[in-house]
């Protein structure tokens, strides 16, 4: 991805920890949109100082349309999209309410079209783009009290496909990848970090975006990719 302009969801959380040095180190030139500064100074520690003058930080909305075409237009250019936003939860079906359900999917599937959708409009003029994001195994193996969190992941799943059927004949792809349950501070401080050996490492599930988001993956289109580790 040398010199390629990235745009990279989520950068700042836990699975970016581990994804963000890892585009970086890939020679890409990075655009990291947030809404938590704390999260930005957090992720600066995981950075070499040469890092920083290819990364840039821009506060945005990403459930607002109007601020993620700002985004996107003052970016000028955007090569690949790497979306990493979204939220876990939980909760029985017929304790849900409305509001929660909504709240999930604005996070995990609004978020996901909003920023493929105007990433898109850059591509297709430029004539080439890669589109990774994240869906979970949840998407594909769905369990109980997770309704909402794998409705909605297996919403983001059906539009990256879509957008690879779509794009099909040009050089602009579109994949998912799969993980299970990812290694992050926040899941270990929810889980207790007894079995998180088993887990997905951020760095091991970056290396798979990466290589998603790079020209060597020219040929593949609309692949949702299990990363499950050892669960």
């Amino acid at each position: 991805m040398k010199g390629k302009k990235v745009l990279l969801t989520g950068g700042t959380g836990g699975l970016g920890l581990g994804v963000t040095p890892a585009v970086l180190a890939q020679g890409a030139d990075v655009t990291i949109p947030y809404h938590n500064p704390k999260e930005v100074e957090r992720l600066k520690g995981f950075l070499s100082p040469a890092d920083f003058a290819r990364i840039q930080f821009v506060a945005t909305d990403l459930t607002h349309e109007p601020s993620v075409q700002k985004l996107v237009d003052e970016m000028g250019q955007v090569d690949v999209l790497i979306h990493l936003v979204g939220g876990f939860s939980m909760g029985k079906t017929y304790e849900y309410s409305l509001e929660q359900w909504q709240n999930d999917f604005q996070l995990n599937l609004t978020t996901a079209f909003l920023a493929c959708k105007h990433s898109l409009r850059k591509m297709v003029t430029s004539g080439y783009g890669r589109i990774v994001t994240v869906g979970s195994r949840g998407a594909v193996e769905p369990g109980g009290q997770l309704a909402a969190y794998c409705a909605s992941k297996a919403g983001v799943v059906a539009l990256t496909r879509a957008i690879a059927d779509e794009m099909k004949g040009t050089n602009i792809t579109a994949n998912v990848v799969l993980p299970s349950i990812i290694d992050t501070p926040a899941n270990r401080a929810a889980m207790g970090a007894d079995h998180a050996f088993q887990w997905v490492k951020p760095e091991s599930l970056a290396q798979v975006i990466c290589f998603l988001a790079s020209e060597a993956a020219r040929d593949i289109r609309g692949a949702a990719v299990p990363v499950y580790g050892n669960i």
